[in-house]
């Protein structure tokens, strides 16, 4: 099932992204779980925690998918 996160904006990086969305608590576990493989972006695998995402992104981590919208 894919969650809607709305973001203030036309632009949120991947980091602060994880965190908004309660994916992990810290910078430190996004790092963690970027390195391991475990994200996706628009289905491709992405290790960057400074990508640039946009408004109808999606992001996939594990189980757990959200896509981008502006608020």
């Amino acid at each position: 099932m894919t969650r809607e996160v709305a973001i203030r904006g036309d632009m949120i990086r991947l980091g602060q992204l994880l965190k908004l969305a309660g994916l992990v608590g810290a910078g430190g576990e996004a790092k963690e779980l970027l390195a391991g493989g475990e994200v996706r972006v628009n289905g491709e695998p992405e290790t960057r925690r400074g990508r640039q995402l946009h408004a109808g992104d999606e992001v996939r981590a594990g189980t757990e998918v959200v896509r981008i919208v502006t608020s």
